[in-house]
């Protein structure tokens, strides 16, 4: 069982609102052959979030290429649900868990530029969860999917 999974910003067309707020430092997340089908499995990252909002104010919400917009990685006609948790600090492998479409809100940032080459380089986590429950139940094969992040500033 491999599971890999596509990060990808959100781009929308809101101008004004997109220099607000900013995600940098994202990257794809891969799960590699996962031979433990009887413990969970957790990627996290580091990744630099700016925002404009009163004292870095912002909310975080995320999209899966699931049925829906869920969490859920697919081979072929299989599919394996994942979990996706947010933390406002760096350095987390754990978080506050997101549900697919709803804002996380009231979270900050110390990021001091949107390209976060000046002030703290990182300010949040985050974390992929391939629960042993799932795993377990899962066909063998190469899983894949994408998340979409969004955050805005508050």
């Amino acid at each position: 069982l491999t599971a890999g999974l596509f990060l990808a910003l959100a781009s929308y067309p809101l101008p004004a609102a997109a220099e607000k707020a900013r995600i940098t430092n994202i990257s794809d997340v891969s799960f590699g052959l996962i031979s433990n089908l009887q413990s969970d499995s957790r990627q996290s990252q580091n990744l630099c979030v700016f925002s404009q909002g009163t004292g870095g104010a912002y909310s975080s919400s995320a999209s899966g290429s699931g049925a829906g917009s869920a969490f859920a990685l697919t081979s072929g006609s299989d599919s394996l649900a994942y979990e996706v948790e947010w933390s406002s600090q760096s350095g987390q492998t754990t978080g506050t868990s997101l549900a697919p479409g709803v804002p996380l809100t009231g979270q900050t940032s110390a990021a001091t530029q949107q390209s976060c080459n000046s002030g703290p380089a990182i300010s949040a986590s985050l974390t992929i969860v391939l629960r042993a429950s799932q795993l377990s139940q899962a066909r063998q094969g190469n899983y894949s999917g994408s998340l979409t992040l969004l955050v805005a500033a508050e």
